[in-house]
C-alpha cells in the first residue's frame, strides 16, 4: 500500500509551546571522561540528525496525566544520561572530532496540539506537521547545525495521546544506538533507576577511541552535494507479499541463467524490488540507462571478533556497495545475488580498523571511477528492521505508531522498519518527483504491497 495525501496534510497544524528546558544527568561526569573521541567511521557520517517519534496512544490505565508522564520522563531521561554521558555534551562544529562532555544538557521541548494524534502519524514528505515533531526542526539536513548531540519533544494531543520525538546526532551513533538508548531511557522510567537489575542489562557500551583529526573525504561531499527536486511516499509489504517475493527470486534463480541464491531474506529481497523498481523508473525520466549503486549500512556488532554488545554506542557500521554498471544487471535475481556476494565480503571485517581499510581502499576506489556522475545515481538503503523501536515502553505502554522522517534534498533512497505488529515492512522511498511518479505506478512492486 502506498500511502498518499490525506484531508489536513499539507497544511500545518496549529500547536502550542508549553515548556522548554534543558535536562541535565543527574550527576556530573568525570573528569577523566570529558572528551568523547569520535571514530574514523563516525566521522564519516554527516552532520545531520536521525529522527525517530514514538505514537503512544491515550493510556488511561497509566493513571498519569499528561503533565505527570512528562515529569517522569525528565527524571528518567536525567537519569540515563549519567550512563549515556556524551548524549549531554555538544559537538561545537560540524566537523568537530569530538563530544565535548560538559554536562550542558538534552534539550527538551513540550508541546499542544489542538488537533486529534491520528492527524500527525503519516510522515511521509507530505505530511507538513511532522517537521513541527521534533525540537528545532533537527531532522535530516534541513535544520540549521546544532551544538546538541540529542533533542526530544513531546507532543501532548486533544485526544490525550502523545508523540515522543527523538532526534540523535548521526556523528555520535547510528539507528542501533538509537534503539538501545531508548529502550533505557524507557526502562528507567518504568522501573525507576538506572540501578535496577532489568535496566543494567541495557547499560550502554563505549569503545574509547584516541584523539584524531577531522576526518571526511572529498568524496563523500561530493556524494552530498546534489539536490534533486524529492519527494518521499510510504510503501507497506506484508510478510505473506515477501514471501511470494522471495518464492519468486528463488523460482528465476533455477533456471540456471542467473547467479546463485541461497535463502534470501525479506529485507534481501525487498530492497532488490524497490533498487529495481527505482533503476527502472529513473531510466525512463531520462530515456537512458546509468550506472549507479547501491549502498546498504550494515550493522556490525555481531560480526566483529570478539561480538560487541548491541548497546555498544557509535556508528558501528560497514556499507554494502553494489556496482550496476549495466541495464541486465538490473534484475532481481542479479541484485540479490550481489547483496549476499558483498554481506559475505563483510565477514572479513571483524574490527573498527579494517571496516576503515574496506571503506579507503573499497568503496572509495569504486566510486572514484566516475565520481561526479555517480553523485546522481547513488542510492541508500537503510534497514532498521529488528530493532527496538516497536517495543519503547515509559510506563504506559508500547507505541501504536513508530515513524521515521524523512526530509531530504540529497539523500535518495529508502528506509526500512518492522510494521507495528511486525506483520510486514514499511518502506519510506524518497525519490525525484519524475521518478516517484513512475515507481508509485509500477505494478510488479505494487503487486507486493498491502491491498
Amino acid at each position: 500500500m502506498m500511502i498518499g495525501k490525506n484531508p489536513g496534510f499539507g497544511r500545518s497544524q496549529p500547536h502550542n509551546i508549553i515548556s522548554r528546558e534543558i535536562i541535565k544527568p543527574s550527576s556530573r561526569t568525570p573528569s577523566h571522561l570529558k572528551t568523547y573521541n569520535l571514530s574514523m567511521i563516525d566521522q564519516l557520517q554527516l552532520p545531520i540528525y536521525i529522527p525517530i517519534v514514538l505514537f503512544y496512544p491515550n493510556n488511561e490505565i497509566c493513571g498519569l496525566t499528561p503533565h505527570e508522564k512528562a515529569h517522569k520522563m525528565k527524571r528518567s531521561l536525567s537519569q540515563s544520561l549519567t550512563r549515556y554521558y556524551p548524549f549531554a555534551g555538544r559537538i561545537h562544529t560540524p566537523t568537530t572530532p569530538y563530544v565535548d562532555c560538559n554536562d550542558e544538557g538534552v534539550v527538551f521541548v513540550e508541546t499542544k496540539y489542538s488537533s486529534q494524534m491520528s492527524m500527525s502519524q503519516d510522515t511521509s514528505e507530505d505530511n507538513d506537521i511532522v517537521g513541527q515533531l521534533y525540537v528545532d526542526g533537527m531532522f535530516w539536513e534541513h535544520s540549521p547545525y546544532r551544538e546538541y548531540v540529542v533533542g526530544v519533544q513531546v507532543n501532548h494531543f486533544a485526544c490525550g495521546g502523545m508523540a515522543v520525538a527523538v532526534s540523535l546526532s548521526h556523528r555520535v551513533g547510528d539507528g542501533c544506538t538509537l534503539g538501545s538508548f531508548l529502550s533505557h531511557w524507557a526502562s528507567v522510567a518504568r522501573h525507576g533507576s538506572v540501578d535496577h537489575k532489568e535496566v543494567l542489562l541495557l547499560d550502554p557500551h563505549f569503545i574509547h577511541y584516541p584523539a584524531t583529526t577531522n576526518f571526511f573525504p572529498p568524496e563523500v561531499a561530493v556524494l552530498h552535494k546534489r539536490r534533486v527536486n524529492a519527494i518521499t511516499r510510504k510503501f507497506v509489504f506484508p510478510n505473506s507479499k515477501l514471501s511470494d517475493l522471495k518464492n519468486k527470486v528463488l523460482a528465476l534463480a533455477k533456471d540456471g541463467s542467473t547467479p546463485s541464491i541461497n535463502n534470501p531474506t525479506r529485507v534481501e529481497v525487498l530492497i532488490s524490488l524497490i533498487y529495481k523498481t527505482v533503476l527502472a523508473a529513473s531510466t525512463l525520466t531520462s530515456s537512458s540507462f546509468k550506472p549507479s549503486f547501491l549502498s546498504i549500512p550494515v550493522n556490525m556488532r555481531n560480526k566483529f571478533v570478539p561480538k560487541l554488545p548491541q548497546t555498544t554506542v557509535g556508528n558501528i557500521t560497514a556499507k554494502m556497495l553494489v556496482t550496476t554498471r549495466n541495464e541486465s544487471e538490473t534484475s532481481l535475481t542479479v541484485v540479490v545475488s550481489e547483496i549476499q556476494k558483498q554481506k559475505m565480503e563483510l565477514e572479513r571485517l571483524q574490527n573498527l580498523q579494517l571496516v576503515r581499510e574496506s571503506f579507503d581502499s573499497n568503496v572509495l576506489r569504486k566510486m572514484n571511477f566516475d565520481l561526479e556522475n555517480v553523485a546522481d545515481r547513488y542510492f541508500l538503503f537503510s534497514s532498521l528492521c529488528g530493532f527496538p523501536y516497536n517495543k519503547v515502553d515509559f510506563g504506559w505502554g508500547k507505541p501504536a505508531v513508530v515513524g521515521l522522517t524523512l526530509r531530504s534534498t540529497n539523500l535518495i533512497g529508502s528506509m526500512l522498519m518492522d510494521t507495528p505488529n511486525r506483520d510486514g515492512i514499511e518502506a519510506l522511498v524518497t525519490l525525484d518527483k519524475q521518478d516517484m511518479e513512475r515507481f508509485q505506478n509500477d505494478k510488479e512492486l505494487l503487486s507486493f504491497c498491502k491491498n
